[in-house]
């Protein structure tokens, strides 16, 4: 298959519409073993996926070290890389126990320590090519500054952007779950993307607010994350999660309904999801948590599934989405 890529805002970086999100092979919550992870990896190749996502945090660089090794066999100018800077790795002084506390079913072998300091960017940038295997960053994402917003925006963003102008990475950006301080920084600075993860799904569009259409009046890219928020759109049944906790009542009941109209379409619930961050223009990709083989080749089938502009249209009338929110042209 060949990828269909476009520009990550005013930046030379391509980015696909479907990225490999890194963090479950890094073990979120559960092992993933180094074969799966090779062959999810693999998988998403087979499938067209073209850019890849990581970060330190996951799975205390198990998720940086498997994916370079992965895509050690591919073109290294075929495919877009991601990683981010924030919590640096250092080694714990008593290691004991997993990682489990912090989500990845890991030994805890290492601390993460905060740090948007300038040198901390740079350091962080550093282990991460030497846990890559690589000799450049594709895109460089400051991730979940909400408690350091101004050292963020002082000391670490400045850095990146010496890094970009240098050369050393490509593009630069911010990664969040919430879309308010994402808006800030796209106001205060001169960003190329935000990665904004779970506020702007079916179920959710605070983004919708004031990031997106800040972000296109900018010119900066939006890689939308969280389009399931962490499973309810994947499969909403009475346990399923919503922004990795027990989904209420309501949305529960508003996810199963959700889903009933898509299938009166003929469209899976998934198709859906992926589908819908599509509608506004500044939106350039979107990014799915895959462990697997089976799970990467879902999501880019789903993605590749028709979605008529009816089903749009009924969801609106039936008030299950805005009457004004900007929705993808129907396919098929």
């Amino acid at each position: 298959m060949t990828p269909r890529t476009r520009p990550l805002g005013r930046s030379a970086v391509e980015v696909g519409e479907l990225a490999f999100g890194a963090a479950g092979i890094g073990n979120l919550f559960t092992p993933v073993s180094d074969a799966d992870a090779e062959a999810a990896v693999a998988a998403a190749w087979e499938s067209g996926v073209r850019y890849f996502d990581t970060a330190p945090h996951y799975g205390l660089g198990l998720s940086e070290r498997r994916l370079g090794r992965a895509l050690a066999g591919f073109p290294r100018h075929e495919y877009t890389l991601s990683t981010k800077v924030g919590r640096l790795l250092r080694p714990a002084p008593e290691p004991a126990g997993d990682d489990l506390a912090n989500g990845f079913a890991v030994p805890a072998t290492h601390r993460r320590i905060w740090d948007f300091s300038a040198v901390g960017v740079r350091r962080s940038i550093e282990d991460s090519l030497e846990r890559l295997g690589l000799d450049r960053i594709d895109v460089v994402y400051l991730h979940d500054p909400d408690d350091h917003a101004e050292q963020a925006l002082g000391e670490a963003y400045p850095e990146l952007a010496r890094l970009r102008d240098e050369g050393m990475v490509g593009a630069i950006g911010v990664g969040m779950n919430q879309a308010e301080l994402l808006a800030r920084f796209i106001r205060e600075t001169d960003l190329d993307a935000v990665l904004l993860a779970g506020r702007y799904s079916l179920l959710d569009q605070r983004g919708l607010t004031e990031l997106l259409p800040l972000a296109a009046e900018r010119g900066v890219g939006v890689v939308i994350g969280g389009v399931f928020n962490s499973g309810l759109l994947a499969d909403p049944r009475p346990g399923a999660t919503f922004d990795y906790a027990a989904a209420p009542e309501e949305l529960l009941t508003r996810a199963l309904d959700l889903k009933a109209v898509c299938e009166r379409h003929g469209v899976p619930l998934r198709a859906a999801a992926l589908r819908f961050p599509f509608g506004h223009p500044a939106v350039a990709g979107v990014l799915v948590g895959t462990r697997s083989a089976a799970e990467v080749r879902d999501s880019a089938a789903m993605l590749r599934h028709p979605v008529p502009a009816a089903l749009w249209t009924e969801l609106k009338d039936r008030g299950l989405l805005p009457a004004d929110v900007p929705t993808p042209e129907g396919t098929g």
